[in-house]
């Protein structure tokens, strides 16, 4: 008995789309993946220490450093979407991941103080 084709899905798109960026992970070099890496965690680093800096000394409170903090990382969303429009180069790569470090510093602040 022959095997038919597989059918080209969206679905299958998707793993095979999977497939070559966790392939293209594994090729990449050390210096991209641990400098991404490091990014990542140096975002959450400054994230974690600027918002509490932030929450004690700035006259308007917590809403005034959040809306801050929003906008900053809104804005830097929109340039890297406007500027970039294929393979991010390794500064966009770091950029990219210190914003998400900062984001994730910046959640994790919220539920700590249940707000």
């Amino acid at each position: 008995m022959t095997r038919l084709p597989m059918q080209r899905t969206r679905f299958q798109g998707l793993i095979s789309r999977l497939g070559e960026r966790l392939a293209g992970q594994v090729r990449r070099s050390w210096r991209r993946g641990s400098l991404a890496a490091l990014a990542l965690l140096l975002g959450f680093f400054f994230g974690q220490n600027l918002t509490s800096f932030l929450l004690i000394t700035s006259p308007g409170g917590r809403p005034v450093v959040v809306l801050g903090l929003l906008l900053v990382l809104e804005t830097v969303v929109r340039l890297r979407s406007r500027l970039v429009r294929g393979e991010p180069t390794l500064a966009w790569v770091i950029v990219d991941n210190l914003r998400i470090g900062a984001t994730y510093a910046i959640v994790l602040e919220a539920f700590k103080l249940g707000t």
